[in-house]
Formats: structure tokens, sequence, C-alpha cells
């Protein structure tokens, strides 16, 4: 992996971790099209997912701040609940974890007739999300739950985890911005436990062809355009221009199905 590359990666996984168009798609495309083997970079992906959680907690760090405080209250306070609503979340992503994990990264493979059907799916849940009555109700544990069984299934390289989550709380009738900011923080206790095992079992060590430069100039940039694209997230979806984000995704994955059979 060239420097420019590590560099490029981390631009496009910051961009697509928030952005509704699947981060994993994505470094599967351009790993397709740098020709870098997935079981190569490991010690880069989590670098650069790592990052990405910092920038969420830059982001999101004084609402983090607020949720601690009121847990520690330990009173059935707002705070409270929308922490129980995260563990809620937790389950399906926990039992995908438990039981699933190889054969969800064996999917890995740069398989661009799969990151294609799925980036179609990921524009057919937007465009359901988009057009749906709204009834903008409080997010619950149910929705919080089924956005657990969305995050979980977009384990799937090509279906993005915050268009996903988010599109699913939309459907479910929950407010925009909760579902917004639900969607965002659901995902660090996941990734940051997914960093410390890998962490603790050594595959964070820079591999051959990787690089200790590249890792850390790949997880700069991340960082950088996942802060940008966390902030520019919180508008769109407020908005109401999720539309935009299936067209796109219905052009790249049909383009990745036609390229993969043709």
């Amino acid at each position: 992996m060239e420097l420019w590359e590590a560099i490029v990666l981390g631009i496009i996984q910051g961009l697509t971790e928030f952005l509704p168009v699947s981060s994993s798609g994505h470094l599967e495309l351009a790993n397709a099209l740098f020709g870098i083997k997935e079981s190569n970079n490991l010690a880069f992906t989590v670098a650069v997912h790592g990052a990405t959680v910092l920038s969420t907690i830059v982001v999101f760090w004084r609402e983090i701040v607020r949720i601690l405080k009121g847990v520690f209250q330990f009173q059935m306070n707002n705070e409270m609940r929308f922490f129980i609503n995260i563990l809620v979340s937790l389950i399906p992503v926990m039992i995908v974890g438990l039981f699933f994990k190889d054969k969800v990264e064996a999917l890995f493979t740069s398989n661009l007739l799969l990151v294609g059907s799925m980036l179609l799916v990921t524009a057919i849940l937007l465009t359901l999300s988009q057009y749906l009555p709204k009834k903008s109700r409080p997010l619950n544990i149910r929705t919080a739950f089924m956005m657990g069984v969305a995050q979980s299934v977009a384990v799937l390289p090509g279906l993005s985890r915050s268009g996903s989550t988010i599109s699913t709380g939309l459907i479910m009738g929950a407010k925009p911005e909760d579902v917004t900011k639900f969607s965002f923080l659901m995902v660090l206790i996941p990734i940051i436990g997914m960093n410390f095992l890998n962490i603790i079992s050594g595959n964070f060590a820079a591999e051959e062809g990787v690089g200790s430069i590249n890792i850390i100039a790949g997880a700069i940039s991340a960082f950088v355009f996942g802060t940008l694209a966390c902030k520019w997230m919180i508008g769109i979806v407020k908005r109401g221009k999720l539309v935009w984000f299936a067209i796109y995704c219905a052009i790249v994955g049909l383009s990745s199905v036609l390229y993969s059979v043709l």
C-alpha cells in the first residue's frame, strides 16, 4: 500500500462512515481498484475505524458528557432511557459478533457483485425513509432494537450502516434529530470493542505492505473527513435530503453489478 493510497482510503472511510453510502462497500471497491488484499491490511482497517470513532466523540462530546452525567444519577431520567436504548441496540450486534464473525469476515473479498447488490438495497431503504409518512415519535426501545438489527445486518459490505440505521429509525416513525444522534452514538461501543480486541490479540501491529506511516496517515485523514461528514450528515437528515444518496447508491451499485457480471 502506497502512502497516497492510505490517505485516499482514509478519506473514503471518514466520509462514507457517516454518509449513507457504505464505508465497507466503498473500501471494498477501492481495494479492488488499487489491488489491495483485505487480509493484508487489518491493522489499517482497525486504525481508520478507530479514527472515525474519535471524530464521533469530538462532534458529540457535549451530548456524551450529558448522557453520562444523567446515567450516573441512577434515576430513570431521559439520559438513562437513552443509555438503555443503546444497550438494547447492542443485542443484535453481539449475536452476530459471537456466532457469525468468521462468516462475515469471509465476505470481504472484493466481491463487487455483493457490494453492488447491497448498495442497491441501501438505495431502497433510503428511498423508503424519504417517502413513507413521517410520525416524529420519541425514540423508544422497539425502535432502538430494530436499529440494532439494521446495524447488525449492515456488516455486509455495501449495506450502509448509517443509511440502514437512520432509515430504519425514520421508517419506525422516530424523530429525525433523535435518529441521527442515536445512529452515530450506538456504533461507539461495538467499534471500540472491536478495536480493543484486535489490539490485545496483536492484530494492530503494522503488517507487511502497509507500514506504520501509512496507518497513521490513513487514520488522520479518516478523522478529519469523518468529523466533517458527521456534522454534514446531521443537517442532511434534518432537511430530509436522503434521496440524493439513494440515487448515488443506486448508480454505484448498478455499475458494480454490471461490471462484475460483464
